[in-house]
């Protein structure tokens, strides 16, 4: 028996009602942006790594102040340094997935973003969560619910350090103290995988602004790991869709 036209494969209505039940889907899930507790916790994240340089750096700092850290990894560096993901995780710290190799996670087609997921898991350490943040923060429905099939939370923020862009320690640090809240999640990077700006990828300002923050607030929040806030209190999740901005992303180095 032959389906009727406008359910046969490749059909504009036939591709409408997935597109539909996508985002749908996408919808109903969400992505985590904060935790709702009456805690005084916070989670520091630091995407684009491992560096060999850089993140041994920020764990000796963060040790130093006793507090824990969740580092979203790109598959590519984390096999590449193995060692210093590995590191990540004996002193207690989280390691997730950040993909394989940092691409906007809209311009894919399914299958490759699904690629991107499962060898970026494969590469980390032993032990690392099963969360997933979109590079850029770009996600569209489709690559939520690509995220949710394959058993990803898929993580994102509600304090921006902007520690990309050249400003000192003391900007840097002042921005993320403005924002936090018990439960905040705080996006920083221990590497920058790309950028406008060579003179970028030196991390001493961020570096420097961590340790500021946790000067000043280490007496009033626990820094603690992702997996340890999400048990705290219930997650916050929002319709979290940002698109693909071409003209920017040609600028990045």
């Amino acid at each position: 028996m032959s389906l009727p036209g406008w359910l046969a494969k490749g059909s504009p209505v036939r591709e409408w009602t997935k597109d539909r039940l996508a985002w749908s889907a996408s919808l109903a899930l969400g992505t985590i942006t904060r935790v709702e507790t009456r805690e005084p916790a916070v989670a520091l994240t630091f995407d684009d790594g491992p560096h060999p340089e850089w993140t041994p750096r920020f764990l000796d700092v963060l040790a130093r102040s006793g507090a824990r850290g969740t580092f979203f990894m790109v598959g590519k560096a984390a096999r590449r340094h193995a060692e210093v993901a590995a590191r990540v995780v004996r002193e207690g710290h989280s390691a997730a997935n950040h993909s394989w190799d940092h691409p906007s996670f809209p311009l894919l087609k399914g299958r490759w973003r699904r690629r991107q997921l499962r060898w970026c898991q494969e590469a980390l350490p032993a032990g690392a969560a099963r969360l997933f943040r979109p590079p850029w923060g770009h996600q569209s429905p489709g690559s939520r619910l690509d995220a949710a099939r394959l058993g990803f939370r898929v993580v994102t923020w509600d304090v921006v350090a902007e520690d990309w862009g050249g400003d000192d320690a003391r900007t840097i640090a002042d921005r993320m103290e403005a924002g936090i809240r018990p439960g905040s999640i705080v996006v920083l990077h221990d590497a920058l995988h790309a950028t406008d700006d060579e003179a970028h990828r030196d991390r001493s300002a961020a570096l420097e602004a961590v340790a500021l923050l946790l000067e000043r607030l280490g007496s009033r929040y626990r820094f603690v790991t992702l997996p340890e806030l999400l048990r705290l209190g219930r997650p916050r999740y929002w319709h979290w869709y940002r698109r693909s901005d071409l003209d920017w992303l040609q600028k990045q180095i």
